[in-house]
Parts: C-alpha cells; sequence; structure tokens
C-alpha cells in the first residue's frame, strides 16, 4: 500500500508539472473550421442489405 500510494502521489505532482508549464492552446473559433465529420452523400452508391434484418432479443425467455 505504501508503494502504491507513493507511486501515485509522484504520478499526480508529475502530471500537475506538466500542466503548469505546458498550458492548453486558445480555443479556435468553431465557425472558422469545417466539419471533419461530415461526408457529402452525393457520390456513394446506395447500400445494398442482403437478408433479414437484425432484430435484438428482448425477452430471453422466448427464441
Amino acid at each position: 500500500m505504501l508503494l502504491l500510494g507513493t507511486f501515485t502521489l509522484l504520478s499526480v505532482a508529475a502530471a500537475g508539472l506538466v500542466a503548469l508549464f505546458d498550458p492548453a492552446p486558445a480555443p479556435a473559433s468553431a465557425a472558422l473550421r469545417p466539419a471533419a465529420n461530415q461526408a457529402s452523400a452525393g457520390g456513394q452508391p446506395p447500400v445494398r442489405i442482403v437478408g433479414t434484418p437484425f432484430v435484438p432479443n428482448t425477452n430471453p425467455r422466448q427464441r
């Protein structure tokens, strides 16, 4: 327990020192950045579904 406590205390102290000497950069304006998560759906072919759709079993007693 002594070793674990010592390691935890030293790790927290090291993280605190790094946070003091390396401040986070200022956040950029959200209006200037393009959305990285959105893709255009114009050039994508339609998806073909084969078989029955998956239905989760919400009642385990019933099969």
